[in-house]
């Protein structure tokens, strides 16, 4: 998986999986057959892994991907709207059509990003706070209605504006007087 936060881990060498004639899947890791639905699992928990094919060797972790992708929309999982698929489709033999990849690559990277950004957003507005925290907060919001309701804060404000205005009058008096 080309994912960024994949790559800034240590992460696993990839499980290899073969398929067999018969369709079924072995995962060598396991030493077990598995289903789409459990290599879908893995994609979900960032486990990454390669399909090989058992006679020829060749790699079809692709096809094995786009399958999970059918089963899991004929599933009524609806994640890719008709408009995308057909925009897709027309790629294919498209002069764009090797530009294509990268920029839906680097979208979903930016999406995932975005998300994850979201998700520890919203992790931390709903952390339970500590005793502490809460009382600091308490204390910093009583001083500032206290300092709304003070009758004494605004007029001391008042003065010291006043102070520094005449203050800058008396210069510039001064000022235009050399000139």
């Amino acid at each position: 998986m080309s994912d960024e936060s994949a790559a800034s881990k240590p992460s696993k060498p990839p499980v290899v999986v073969k398929k067999y004639a018969n369709r079924r899947l072995y995962n060598t890791e396991s030493s077990s057959y598995v289903t789409l639905d459990d290599l879908a699992q893995m994609v979900r928990q960032g486990r990454d892994f390669v399909v090989y094919d058992a006679k020829s060797g060749d790699d079809i972790t692709r096809g094995v991907l786009t399958q999970i992708i059918v089963e899991e929309e004929a599933k009524g999982s609806h994640l890719l709207p008709e408009s995308f698929l057909r925009q897709l489709i027309g790629f294919y033999g498209d002069s764009l059509q090797g530009v294509v990849p990268r920029y839906l690559e680097m979208t979903m990277q930016g999406f995932a990003r975005q998300q994850e950004e979201m998700r520890r957003g919203v992790q931390e507005a709903f952390r339970p706070f500590t005793l502490e925290e809460i009382s600091s907060r308490n204390i910093a919001m009583m001083e500032r209605a206290m300092n709304l309701f003070s009758p004494f804060q605004g007029r001391s404000e008042v003065e010291a504006l006043k102070a520094e205005n005449a203050k800058l009058k008396e210069e510039l008096g001064k000022l235009k007087a050399k000139v």
